[in-house]
């Protein structure tokens, strides 16, 4: 695991839901539709800030959508137990978890 990659993919991937989210409630949506249409956004909103993620920090992109699975998964079934912000906490620290154990030497080694 590396420490420093974890809070660097912490860090960016909270920072790009943070101004995601702030674009998509600025915009005049109205409440309803994040109650009809939520379960479609949310998750494209992730995979987006994901990809955003993956180019900030030069990691392989098949890796953070792989994390973005892993993240999305934790986070729903928090999000259905607690509520929708400790679901995105669970969401954000297993993204940064599992993207925090890409190691590229091993990478490098099974490609050889």
């Amino acid at each position: 695991m590396n420490a420093r990659l974890f809070w660097k993919a912490l860090g960016v991937q909270a920072a790009a839901v943070v101004v995601l989210f702030g674009v998509l409630v600025a915009l005049p949506l109205g409440d309803d539709f994040f109650d009809d249409w939520g379960f479609v956004v949310g998750p494209i909103a992730w995979f987006a800030c994901s990809l955003a993620t993956a180019r900030v920090l030069s990691l392989p992109l098949a890796y953070v959508l792989f994390s973005a699975v892993a993240g999305g998964v934790a986070g729903a079934i928090v999000l259905v137990v607690a509520n929708h912000w400790a679901g995105m906490v669970a969401a954000l620290l297993v993204f940064a978890a599992s993207c925090g154990s890409y190691d590229p030497a091993a990478e490098k080694a099974a490609a050889e």
